[in-house]
């Protein structure tokens, strides 16, 4: 596109506007500020141009430039998950939309807040293939809770604040808004509703006391209780409602991947989290319970296993604000359709300390149980290997912030062991792409944590493989000063599935090693000096002695950092229990 002095004209196929008329993508622009939005990450093109026009005139939103608009989507995500707000994300039509449906997906099935605003070709195009035209509302039809394509300019301050309705209600998710570049040009005098009216939109469940009544009457029967915790309490901020009631009634809490931090791991009654590489004791106590009290979970594969199989003689009770996820994988005794925070509430009400005093002599047993099964199979790793061990740095990594960071990390082993070894004792501490599993997730969302969370630690834990999927990342770090730091653990393998070739393959490898198989023994790539190529500082760490003083430089480091630490590649995660089998069946060697 060639480039010039501004032209005074108006743009092409704009009408002449109206006195006091605005242009749509202005209005768009304006409707996002009154949202309260204070950033987006936005990539532009064709299709996008007026919306990136009208950004420069706002004195309110910071407009941040990933790299790769998929980059823009998990920024937007960890921007989400790290504040509780709806993250903005933005890209053009065609492949700039389409490049957005990982980020998309991935909110939706870590129920996240995000709006995605797309542009689109002119309306008389839509549906005639034209240049860069996808249909971008089909496309993601499956994976957004709600989706528009605006079609009059007078629309968009009503679409924009039901989307942010929609995104951040109920169960969060995901919200689409395409944008015809017509309607971005054209002209009106707009009219800003001040409340969302969607007759058609269910309010916010609660709990009635009958049924709160009902779960406090089998607490106080049970001998063998247990909380399964899901990223429901978190996004309903229901921690400090979480931890009353567990202090009160000494209850143990296992979470799911996304409830992780919903209660401090480094209190007794933590179990950590429970599933396919959770804690034997979680896994145990779990499904050896007389009750399990599910709070904003969803019995995904990954935690149940056989689902059938699953704390098969418990009575189950599921609290979600969802009804859909009620009997949808596992029957359950006692359903409760509520938000979760409002449920909690209530049952600290309806079981005040003098009901829950006599609980402590009655769980004793049961806390004995569990305190066998945490000394017998604790979450450890081999301390003998002349290699860096992955859990030694996360180990460590955890001593030297003392919990108190803001962790992402990709998909893969060091996702689990940063699960496993990381002691998080907040919410909204440990954000990953628990549903979709998508590599390349890590930076990304770190750097939307960190624009989030400009005060606090935030690191990006990564392997190798699913850092590489989004390293262009760096050049926004440094760019837009956003001091997001990464480790990551360096095996030259896909190491997840490596384990799995090993476990179920008979060890014979489909193309999982990353290095150059030519010359196996030189770096390939050298993420150091990919990271200086950025203007980023980073450090390589090949022995033991090496690891401590380079965290220390990372975490003293004001701009962004990156540490890569050559771990040993035949290291599984464990314990791990196979696909569809059981606690049980569990591997722990």
């Amino acid at each position: 596109m060639k480039t010039g002095k501004q032209s005074k004209q108006p743009a092409p196929n704009a009408t002449s506007p109206a006195a006091g008329a605005v242009r749509g993508a202005d209005i768009l622009v304006q409707s996002l500020e009154r949202e309260g939005v204070e950033v987006t990450f936005a990539y532009p093109g064709g299709a996008s141009l007026e919306v990136h026009q009208a950004l420069t005139r706002s004195k309110k939103i910071r407009v941040i430039l990933p790299r790769h608009e998929q980059g823009g989507a998990f920024a937007a995500g960890g921007y989400a998950r790290a504040s509780g707000k709806a993250g903005v994300c933005m890209a053009t039509s065609g492949p700039g939309a389409t490049n957005l449906i990982s980020g998309i997906a991935d909110a939706y099935m870590d129920s996240v807040p995000l709006v995605a605003i797309t542009g689109q070709v002119a309306s008389s195009l839509i549906g005639k293939m034209a240049f860069q035209e996808t249909d971008i509302l089909g496309i993601t039809l499956p994976i957004v809770k709600h989706s528009y394509l605006v079609m009059d300019v007078n629309d968009i301050p009503r679409i924009i604040k039901e989307a942010f309705h929609i995104a951040n209600t109920g169960r969060p998710g995901p919200v689409l808004v395409d944008l015809p570049k017509n309607v971005q040009q054209a002209f009106t005098i707009p009219s800003f509703p001040k409340n969302v009216d969607l007759p058609g939109y269910p309010p916010i469940p609660q709990s009635p006391p009958s049924e709160i009544e009902e779960v406090a009457k089998l607490i106080c029967k049970a001998k063998r209780p247990v909380f399964y915790c899901g990223g429901g309490i978190i996004s309903s901020n229901a921690s400090n409602e979480l931890r009353r009631f567990v202090l009160k009634t000494g209850i143990p809490v296992a979470t799911t991947l996304m409830g992780i931090g919903c209660f401090p791991e480094n209190h007794p009654l933590s179990l950590k989290w429970l599933g396919m590489h959770g804690a034997v004791y979680a896994n145990n106590a779990v499904n050896e319970a007389d009750l399990v009290i599910t709070l904003g979970a969803r019995f995904d594969d990954r935690v149940t296993g056989n689902v059938e199989k699953f704390a098969e003689h418990a009575t189950i009770v599921h609290i979600d604000i969802d009804p859909s996820e009620i009997n949808k994988n596992k029957r359950i005794s006692l359903p409760v359709i509520s938000d979760v925070r409002h449920a909690l509430i209530s049952l600290n009400h309806a079981m005040p300390a003098s009901r829950c005093k006599p609980l402590r002599s009655q769980f004793a047993a049961w806390h004995n149980q569990i305190d066998q099964w945490r000394r017998k199979t604790p979450l450890s790793w081999t301390r003998n290997s002349k290699e860096i061990q992955p859990q030694e740095v996360i180990s460590l990594l955890s001593q030297m912030t003392r919990g108190d960071a803001i962790i992402t990390t990709g998909v893969g082993q060091h996702q689990m062991f940063t699960a496993q070894f990381y002691q998080f004792h907040k919410p909204r501490s440990f954000l990953t792409s628990g549903g979709l599993g998508a590599m390349g997730f890590g930076y990304p969302a770190a750097l939307g944590a960190k624009v989030a969370c400009p005060d606090k630690q935030v690191i990006d834990v990564d392997g190798d493989g699913s850092f590489l999927m989004n390293i262009q990342e760096l050049a926004t770090a440094h760019i837009d000063k956003i001091a997001a730091k990464a480790v990551v653990l360096n095996n030259r393998h896909l190491g997840m599935v490596v384990q799995w070739e090993d476990r179920f393959y008979k060890g014979n490898r489909g193309n999982t090693f990353l290095a150059d198989p030519r010359h196996p023994d030189i770096e390939y790539p050298n993420l150091v000096d990919i990271a200086n190529g950025f203007n980023v500082p980073a450090i390589k760490v090949m022995r033991r002695s090496e690891l401590r003083p380079a965290l220390e430089t990372m975490l003293k480091a004001k701009t962004p950092f990156l540490v890569d630490v050559r771990v040993s590649w035949t290291e599984h995660v464990l314990p791990m229990i196979p696909p569809m089998r059981t606690y049980k069946d569990v591997i722990v060697e």
